[in-house]
């Protein structure tokens, strides 16, 4: 596969009315209840093995509701189990690989479909691309798929909590994604999104990509009924 050294497109971050508008997180989850006949008609599973993983500066319970809504599809669910995700990209990767190759192992060599929320999306990602015979399939919630923190509204604080350069990670996430991916891959946006700047979550870099745009804010992504629901046929498909 060829690395593309151009330099990545510059996009745009969230608005300040974007940002504001991330108090709907709670309401999102609340609507699930008005959504239970939709969601409960939503296509069955198939049985297959799905990993959930949460975005920056959250841990599994993030992931629960809608692990609740996969397991009841039918679908069996697991959970990173590595605490909280504070943003070490290369070293989680390598353990939420291990982790996938791990169970793979326990289910006879079955793969696993990834679905990460936010920054737990970029580390699917990179499972995917290294780990490929034991991932199925990858979706992703809000990702910074482009630039990397670069052009989210908390790139500045992650910068600095993290110690690096936004524009040589922006470089360097750029050459990782051209490398490109052979899973099938969804990734699932909002353009009301107040963290993470919405063509960012676009993947550009992958001709056979599914990007999905739904309505919402980005932290209620995990709990918002049209994101389970698309998520669900998705993998019905």
């Amino acid at each position: 596969m060829n690395i593309d050294l151009s330099l990545p497109p510059q996009l745009s971050k969230p608005t300040l009315f974007d940002i504001i508008r991330e108090v709907r997180a709670p309401f999102e989850f609340a609507s699930i209840a008005l959504n239970v006949s939709a969601l409960g008609k939503a296509s069955k599973g198939d049985g297959r093995a799905v990993m959930l993983v949460p975005g920056y500066l959250a841990d599994d319970f993030s992931m629960r509701p809608l692990g609740t809504y996969l397991q009841y599809l039918g679908y069996f669910v697991y959970y990173p189990e590595m605490g909280r995700n504070m943003g070490k990209v290369d070293t989680d990767m390598m353990r939420l690989g291990n982790r996938v190759e791990s169970i793979s192992q326990k289910l006879d060599g079955k793969k696993l479909t990834l679905i990460g929320w936010s920054l737990g999306g970029v580390l699917t990602r990179e499972v995917a691309r290294l780990f490929p015979n034991v991932v199925e399939e990858v979706l992703t919630l809000g990702t910074p798929i482009v630039g990397g923190p670069k052009f989210t509204s908390v790139g500045k604080r992650y910068a600095k909590r993290n110690n690096i350069d936004l524009e040589k990670f922006e470089l360097d996430v750029h050459q990782r994604n051209s490398i490109g991916l052979t899973q099938p891959v969804t990734s699932i946006y909002s353009k009301s999104d107040g963290v993470v700047g919405w063509q960012a979550s676009i993947d550009t870099y992958n001709p056979h990509a599914n990007n999905v745009e739904v309505t919402g804010s980005h932290m209620g992504l995990g709990v918002n009924p049209e994101v389970w629901l698309t998520i669900a046929d998705v993998l019905g498909e």
